[in-house]
């Protein structure tokens, strides 16, 4: 019993971290009230509070997956994973450019996820883990799935900030945002190294399949699905290159492509474990 508590606390720690921060962002950035600090830039102690978390977090992930003999991994694990990375690219991304704004949105996000392998423990050994290509591979999924993840919760934003600024219903709350061009400009640098770290993650699964994996390329709705979410963002990396594409064009893309990617992968794990109960 002891174990198992002692395997549980690093996620929830990390969760009620998360959920605590994205609460004093929500309260302090956004809600319309007295205590609305909208000009305030992210304090030192905030850094260090969100840094903690993630370094609880981190510690918790490599426990559960490396705990024993090889690597043991799941849907909720990949969540898990995708949202540490990004809670840490946006923390120093906060070190360029003004991010508070949107952490009331990335928090609590990231506490949903921490204690998703909690609710959803079937893990399975990953085959091949040990190897130095399937690392990089894996190190190459990883950090795409996460940018893009980030670029699609950024996108939806930038909607909603867009939409507002269009019928002059902008709140104070969202004034503690970045500037929309700022937004963009972020968008699509993380949308291009997503891209090209994407391009990475299928190219080796596609040459070097049997090495990796052990076994030869299969075509399956996990290939097609990640065919079609790299060919989804390489078009609108292109059409922002040379018709200049943005505003919505943009987030109907980018969300295009995210779902066809969270498909690839997590969602054939979530049917997978949890619906047919298959490990």
């Amino acid at each position: 019993m002891a174990d198992i508590v002692i395997q549980l606390l690093p996620h929830i720690l990390a969760a009620l971290i998360y959920g605590a921060l994205g609460f004093h962002f929500w309260n302090t950035r956004w809600r319309e009230g007295e205590n609305q600090c909208v000009a305030c830039p992210m304090q030192t102690w905030e850094r260090i509070a969100i840094a903690v978390a993630l370094g609880i977090h981190a510690a918790g992930l490599y426990d559960a997956l490396f705990a024993d003999v090889g690597m043991r991994f799941s849907f909720s694990f990949a969540l898990s994973l995708m949202m540490w990375l990004a809670v840490l690219i946006y923390w120093l991304e906060s070190f360029m450019a003004r991010m508070e704004g949107m952490q009331p949105m990335v928090l609590p996000l990231a506490a949903a996820c921490t204690v998703l392998p909690i609710v959803f423990p079937n893990v399975h050994l990953v085959a091949n883990a040990s190897a130095t290509g399937f690392k990089l591979h894996f190190l190459a999924a990883m950090l795409a799935y996460s940018l893009l993840t980030l670029s699609a919760l950024h996108a939806i934003f930038m909607g909603f900030t867009e939409r507002a600024l269009h019928n002059r219903a902008l709140k104070r709350s969202l004034s503690s945002l970045p500037p929309l061009l700022t937004m963009e400009k972020l968008l699509f640098r993380m949308l291009l190294i997503g891209f090209i770290l994407l391009t990475l993650t299928v190219g080796s699964g596609v040459l070097f399949s049997e090495a990796l994996f052990g076994k030869p390329l299969t075509v399956d709705h996990k290939t097609l699905f990640a065919f079609a979410s790299w060919g989804i963002f390489a078009t609108l990396l292109i059409g922002r290159h040379v018709w200049g594409w943005r505003g919505k064009r943009a987030l109907r893309w980018t969300l295009a492509g995210f779902a066809l990617l969270i498909l690839a992968y997590v969602g054939s794990r979530f049917v997978a474990e949890v619906i047919l109960g298959r490990v």
